[in-house]
């Protein structure tokens, strides 16, 4: 274990082996790390306010958070979570093993986000959204969740395993975007989008099949499901999985 002299660590945090923590970082009482977790410059953990209540900050193993991020207390992140700079993560949110949130992130209190969730820079997830497994959303990316701004309403976006939220496209409130779907770059979206559909535009709308679209390369092979052919970055058997999922069933 390293600690940094400035670094200010309350002796009530329980840090797994292998920790480290780098200059001026604040860990606080309610606490837990895994092992091998190492926290850059600047970093806060374990912020309080009203709503975290006694319940404890929890990051699994081998997580790497990078510089001037922000995580409240009361939130439970799994395995190998990896963060960009100046994130921040607020409190009651349930996140899964494998989690990726690109530099200035933004997750709001309340979420619900499943395993394998990559999250590019500039991201906001607003309160109380669900996210699937699988899913990817790239930057500049809006979850929002208040239907008449501003109120005391909230009603949270859900995002279906597996599917694609590209750049600057905004989510309305109460929007459920299914399993398997892509939404196109700079999309308003405020109607749910069904498995298997593209959505595009402002008002987004359905354009066709997810299988209707080809890759951009010398073969022009199916793009969607994604999975059919990005395997970089996954486990070898939700690959092998994945491969016995369209094994049979190549239309290409």
């Amino acid at each position: 274990m390293f600690i940094h002299e400035t670094a200010i660590v309350s002796p009530k945090a329980k840090l797994g082996a292998n920790v480290t923590v780098g200059p001026f970082s604040i860990i606080h009482d309610n606490v837990e790390l895994g092992d091998d977790c190492h926290i850059e410059a600047y970093c806060e953990l374990g912020k309080e306010n009203g709503n975290t209540g006694s319940s404890p900050l929890k990051i699994g193993r081998n997580s790497l958070i990078r510089s001037h991020s922000v995580f409240y207390a009361a939130s439970t992140i799994g395995d190998n979570l990896q963060t960009g700079h100046r994130v921040t993560v607020r409190e009651h949110s349930q996140i899964g093993t494998d989690f990726q949130l690109g530099t200035l992130g933004d997750i709001q209190g309340f979420c619900e986000i499943g395993d394998y969730v990559k999250c590019h820079s500039n991201v906001h997830i607003g309160h109380h959204s669900k996210v699937g497994n699988f899913v990817w959303i790239f930057p500049y990316v809006v979850l929002t969740n208040d239907p008449h701004p501003p109120s005391e309403v909230q009603q949270g976006v859900t995002i279906g395993d597996y599917a694609v939220i590209a750049t600057m496209s905004v989510i309305l409130p109460g929007i459920q975007v299914e399993p398997d779907t892509l939404v196109g770059a700079g999309s308003i979206v405020g109607k749910d989008v069904p498995t298997g559909r593209v959505f595009v535009g402002n008002p987004a709308k359905d354009v066709c099949a997810i299988e209707k679209i080809k890759l951009k390369t010398a073969d022009g092979g199916q793009a969607y499901p994604w999975r059919r052919h990005f395997h970089r970055g996954y486990p070898d058997n939700v690959v092998e999985n994945w491969k016995f999922e369209f094994s049979g069933n190549d239309n290409d």
